[in-house]
């Protein structure tokens, strides 16, 4: 794909995205870690569920520690892998509370040092909280890259890296929400809406869903 149509597909998803932002529900930069964190695994409308009950009484590394393993878990059992996800969050509360003034730090190195925090974490609390412009790879970015030739690789830092150097630099930003909105809502994992597709005449995709059924082409 060259850089004069992923250009275009940004422009495109851009004007029909025009906030592009997370869809889990926080109020706080703690907060939006802590979703985030439980959100590995499961859907953000499940997690929002969960922590919009959560937040109402602990919203705080302390006021979560102050909850215990139990109490924590009493709000997060619904969300899959929620018994180490609780762990995790109590001890990162732990060390924010230590080490950084009970704040979210604002580097990659202290943030992947927090227990519960990989890369994609990282990336998402750098992106969405701090400004930025970094790409953190989930299923739609992955699936996205490799599906509309965005970005193809083998696995998830083959993708990230390869978003990153071709990525038109004024969308760097807003990309990563972009591209969750647009495979969340539209380039469905398995039935994409590619009729209803902003992009449909710039995307790379070979298989591509007419009326309900797949209309096979021999690429752009």
């Amino acid at each position: 794909m060259n850089a004069e149509k992923r250009l275009k597909i940004f422009q495109r998803l851009s004007t029909t995205i025009p906030n592009p932002t997370t869809e889990l529900s926080h109020a706080s930069t703690f907060e939006l870690l802590v979703a985030v964190i439980l959100s590995a695994q499961a859907t953000d409308k499940g997690v929002n569920i969960a922590t919009n009950k959560l937040f109402k009484v602990a919203n705080t590394p302390e006021a979560i520690l102050a909850l215990g393993l139990q109490g924590l878990e009493s709000y997060i059992k619904t969300i899959g892998l929620y018994h180490a996800k609780a762990k995790h969050i109590l001890a990162t509360c732990q060390i924010l509370i230590a080490k950084h003034d009970s704040k979210v730090p604002s580097t990659r190195v202290a943030l992947e040092a927090l227990p519960g925090v990989g890369r994609k974490t990282a990336n998402v609390i750098l992106n969405t909280a701090f400004g930025e412009p970094t790409i953190a790879v989930d299923t739609h970015l992955f699936r996205l890259g490799n599906r509309i030739k965005l970005a193809t690789g083998k696995n998830v830092l083959e993708v990230e890296e390869k978003y990153l150097k071709t990525m038109p630099r004024e969308f760097l930003r807003d990309a990563h929400h972009l591209l969750i909105l647009h495979g969340r809502y539209v380039c469905t994992a398995k039935k994409p809406k590619c009729a209803e597709c902003c992009i449909e005449d710039l995307c790379e995709y070979l298989a591509k869903e007419y009326n309900g059924g797949f209309k096979i082409e021999s690429g752009k």
